[in-house]
């Protein structure tokens, strides 16, 4: 039967991508480029998930362990680590996960919010939760994964790093 698209709401694609074996998405409208794994110039006093900043075609990009940003334990990076860079606020910031799965189309209505899990879970860097083709996503909120002091800090070291390796 044919359905008119006019009547259907619009959907929000999500790039998914794993990490320690949960699916998560992220707005792909806030996604700029998708990479393999390189490695990084280190920032000294910067938290440890931040793991250093990459120039990258002229920009200097920070880049953050998406695994130790959230607690996890830290993974070898290896050939199916991927690098995501998104735009944030102008400003462009990778993430590293551990490997990217597809795009996919969330239905804006079928977006759950976040169970309050307490003290034990921090679920302040997630949107919600959307269901896909029988399995779970959890919805990443990329402004939040920076906090503002950790941009501060970026301010203050960035002008002075040299000799950042260039990516292609």
């Amino acid at each position: 039967m044919y359905e008119d698209k006019a009547d259907t709401a619009p959907t929000v694609q999500q790039l998914t991508f794993s990490l320690a074996g949960e699916e998560y998405g992220v707005e792909i409208l806030s996604v700029r480029e998708i990479r393999g794994w390189s490695r990084v110039t280190r920032i000294p006093q910067a938290p440890d998930y931040l793991l250093g900043v990459l120039n990258l075609r002229g920009a200097v990009v920070p880049v953050m362990d998406l695994r130790l940003r959230f607690g996890l334990e830290r993974e070898s990076y290896g050939d199916s680590t991927v690098m995501i860079v998104v735009a944030v606020a102008e400003r462009l910031f990778g993430i590293v996960v551990d490997a990217v799965s597809d795009v996919v189309d969330v239905d804006p209505a079928s977006i759950r919010p976040v169970p309050d899990m307490g003290a034990i879970v921090d679920t302040r860097y997630l949107k919600g939760l959307a269901t896909h083709a029988e399995r779970m996503v959890m919805l990443l909120d990329v402004e939040k994964l920076m906090r503002p002091e950790d941009v501060e800090t970026l301010n203050t070291v960035l002008p002075g790093v040299r000799d950042v390796e260039v990516a292609a």
